[in-house]
Formats: C-alpha cells, sequence, structure tokens
C-alpha cells in the first residue's frame, strides 16, 4: 500500500504543479488557487520533496501567521534535508537572517550555503563568494576562495536550467 500512496501523492503534485504553472489550463480563479495550495498541502503533509519546498516557501513568506511561517521553515528544512536544491539555498537564507523558529547561525547558513553551490546553486555560490570577499557570515576575508566560489557561481550560471533563478 504504501508504493500505491507513494504513486497518488506524485500524481496529485504533477496536478498541483501543472496548475500552480499553467496560466492556459485553467483559470486562476479563487477555486483553483484553493485546489492547488490543497494538493501542495496534501503532498507536503505525505513527504513529497518538492511539495515540501514549495508549500513551505509559499508558507514561510506569504503567510501571516507565525504558526503557518514555522511550518513552512519546517517543510524547507525538510525539503533540503531530502536533497531539495532550492530548499538547501532557502535554509541558508533562513539561517543568514533568523526566524522564530531558527535562530540566525551564520555557521549553519554557510554549511547550507555551500551544500546549495557545490550542488549547481549559483546563487548560493555567489553569496559564499561575496561573504568570504567581505568578511560576512563570521567568515574571515579570503580572496582565494571568495575567487573559487565566484568561478563555481560562474560555472553554474552558464550551464542552469531556468528554475535555478528563484
Amino acid at each position: 500500500m504504501p508504493q500505491a500512496s507513494s504513486l497518488f501523492t506524485r500524481l496529485e503534485y504533477q496536478v498541483a504543479d501543472r496548475l500552480f504553472h499553467s496560466r492556459w489550463l485553467l483559470p486562476h480563479s479563487p477555486r483553483t488557487q484553493r485546489l492547488t495550495l490543497r494538493l501542495l498541502k496534501r503532498c507536503a503533509e505525505a513527504g513529497h520533496p518538492d511539495a515540501l519546498s514549495v508549500y513551505g516557501h509559499m508558507l514561510f513568506h506569504r503567510s501571516l501567521s507565525p504558526q503557518d511561517k514555522a511550518r513552512g521553515a519546517r517543510y524547507i528544512v525538510e525539503a533540503a534535508h531530502a536533497g531539495d536544491l532550492k530548499a538547501q539555498y532557502q535554509v541558508a537564507q533562513i539561517y543568514e537572517n533568523g526566524c522564530a523558529q531558527y535562530p540566525r547561525r551564520d555557521e549553519y547558513a554557510v554549511t547550507w550555503y555551500a551544500r546549495a553551490a557545490e550542488a549547481g546553486h549559483y546563487l548560493a555560490a555567489e553569496r559564499l563568494a561575496r561573504a568570504y570577499k567581505q568578511g560576512q557570515l563570521g567568515l574571515a576575508v579570503d580572496h582565494e576562495l571568495a575567487a573559487s566560489w565566484q568561478a563555481l557561481a560562474d560555472q553554474h550560471v552558464n550551464h542552469r536550467p531556468s528554475e535555478l533563478a528563484s
């Protein structure tokens, strides 16, 4: 039964993703938006990594209630641990800026930026290059490491899929 449940969750996520990104499939009415959010929520609660990332991002950045923001941050962290590249970058930002549930921790931010950068997220590599160049995030100024991270960022930006822009 877990395989059937997993298959159903993947199918639900595909429907939610298409609804979320498609402007011509169905009009973006309040009803369609509620359906999309309900599907994303169900998939996130089932542990689907992409849904955790997308729905977590939406909750963390767009919710007004502290409880929803906290749940969004938890979902993003889960997605990052599952290997989602965008979520790894978002976790680094969460730790860099801090929030109620995850206080500012520069060493965690650096770790997550490095994971995301090494996996191909050019913005993470650029952030590390800037941090080493300017001595931010608790890092000492190191122009060699800054140049190394910038080279990695330049390499990734030339080979990046368009969806990494966020």
